[in-house]
């Protein structure tokens, strides 16, 4: 994956939300992405409007419900959001966006592109 390159012939799905297809796009037009890449990414997207659904039930219902016993349980969407955030981090980790290394040494080890000489 190189940057700035041509833009790729890739589309976005459709069933994606205009503003997430906007952010393909985007990235689209910064990287040179191999298909391989261009999957990861539609991945990616899918994960941030998975855990962005979620996020909007848990804004309307709450986090947590009470049950038949009256106890308290945690709704379905936590964890949908919950996994889906870590869905997206990991899949934009691998697509190694970030092209700066950071500014202290990380953990887990850094990326082949983020790793100093």
């Amino acid at each position: 994956m190189t940057t700035k390159g041509p833009a790729a012939t890739y589309k976005p799905p459709a069933y994606l939300k205009s503003e997430t297809r906007d952010w393909i796009n985007y990235v689209l037009s910064q990287y040179d992405l191999d298909q391989h890449h261009f999957r990861l990414l539609t991945l990616a997207a899918e994960a941030w409007e998975t855990g962005q659904e979620a996020r909007a039930a848990i804004a309307k219902h709450s986090a947590v419900y009470v049950d038949r016993f009256g106890a308290p349980r945690k709704r379905p969407e936590v964890s949908i959001q919950a996994e889906a955030r870590i869905a997206f981090a990991r899949l934009v980790r691998e697509l190694d966006l970030d092209v700066d290394p950071p500014a202290a040494p990380s953990r887990p080890p850094a990326l082949q592109s983020n790793r100093r000489n």
